[in-house]
């Protein structure tokens, strides 16, 4: 008989933080799938999974999506999915995919890739959820690379616990953490040499802004980017639902189907819930995402209108006229006059 790993408290520590985000949110006989790459982060979480989510009446299986970025991620791939099936995860499915620089950048476009593969299997599985194993640390590095595009609260919020079937259990656990809970089981896990790798943004956070933040400022300064993104979300949230409230008295349609605004309830509103409001009737109305610099442009029609004329935007066209905003979908493909849309930037990939 084989000695059982320690219960030592970086294990017991990951162990909790997967019961607790699993409560409540998953269900008894629901499939939960686990994102492993067999890096400290994925594969520390894969065996706290193993362990809570049997005792809790459910499935635990297992995802590997090999982005064939770099020589040896088939092997790699099959390496971990062994790893996942020694820890007895079933079903464990590896997943190839095709990465194409789509113009957002390598990580950006490995994020959509890999999201998107992981979104296939969980559905062809009919797995209820997947877990992630994004840490405090890449909570940290998010925030910062959200300071850095300059792109409002909203980039700040960093990752959420719960995005639709998505689930992060580690949001409060230290890279450090995950590393010794492996070493302290015995799993052998994998360092990617591209979180090496300088091209990248997040790396160099990693590797030169985070230390020298804190040798200069003092320890705790990843913590505390974390708690800054906690109180974010949880104000933006908010804020959020007051929006939606609001807009739906001020908001209808006219005649050709175009959504109208009534000018007088907006710029009774603060300047956040305008901004809200204008981007919640984009989104919902037209599936289209608009940056700050394009919500102010549109609120400007309400707050410091001079007679000017319509707003091209992307996919969505804004004039105002007898004291209402009417939305309509774009007429044109190009819009040369449309306002700097900064902060627009997808979210960089994490590092598992």
């Amino acid at each position: 008989m084989t000695d059982r790993p320690r219960l030592t408290p970086p294990v017991a520590d990951i162990r909790r933080a997967v019961r607790n985000a699993v409560r409540g949110v998953a269900a008894e006989n629901d499939l939960v799938l686990v994102a492993l790459s067999g890096g400290a982060d994925s594969l520390a979480l894969a065996a706290a999974a193993a362990f809570e989510l049997p005792r809790a009446g459910m499935r635990a299986g297992a995802v590997i999506v090999d982005h064939q970025m770099q020589p040896g991620s088939a092997a790699q791939a099959q390496r971990a999915a062994a790893q996942a099936r020694e820890l007895g995860l079933d079903p464990v499915v590896i997943e190839t995919v095709d990465v194409t620089d789509d113009g957002a950048g390598p990580e950006a476009s490995a994020r959509a890739v890999r999201y998107a593969a992981i979104d296939r299997v969980r559905n062809e599985l009919d797995a209820s959820w997947v877990l992630l194993g994004h840490t405090l640390d890449d909570q940290a590095e998010t925030v910062l690379l959200g300071l850095a595009r300059g792109s409002g609260g909203k980039s700040l919020h960093g990752m959420a616990v719960v995005n639709d079937a998505l689930i992060r259990p580690l949001l409060g656990i230290r890279r450090r953490e995950t590393e010794q809970a492996c070493a302290d089981q015995g799993l052998d896990a994998w360092h990617d040499p591209m979180n090496d790798d300088e091209r990248y943004k997040r790396v160099r956070i990693r590797k030169n802004v985070m230390p020298l933040l804190e040798s200069e400022l003092g320890p705790g300064i990843a913590e505390a980017l974390a708690r800054t993104a906690t109180t974010l979300r949880e104000d933006s949230e908010t804020l959020d639902a007051l929006a939606l409230e609001w807009a739906q008295e001020i908001v209808g349609t006219d005649a050709d189907g175009r959504v109208t605004l009534d000018v007088g309830g907006l710029v009774t509103q603060p300047a956040a819930l305008r901004q809200r409001i204008c981007r919640a009737v984009a989104e919902q109305g037209f599936g289209v995402s608009l940056s700050r610099a394009h919500t102010m442009a549109v609120a400007s029609l309400a707050t410091e209108w001079r007679g000017q004329g319509p707003i091209d935007l992307p996919g969505i066209r804004v004039e105002r006229t007898a004291g209402r905003l009417f939305f309509g979908a774009a007429g044109r493909d190009e819009h040369d006059d449309e306002p700097d849309a900064s902060g627009s930037e997808p979210e960089a990939t994490a590092a598992e």
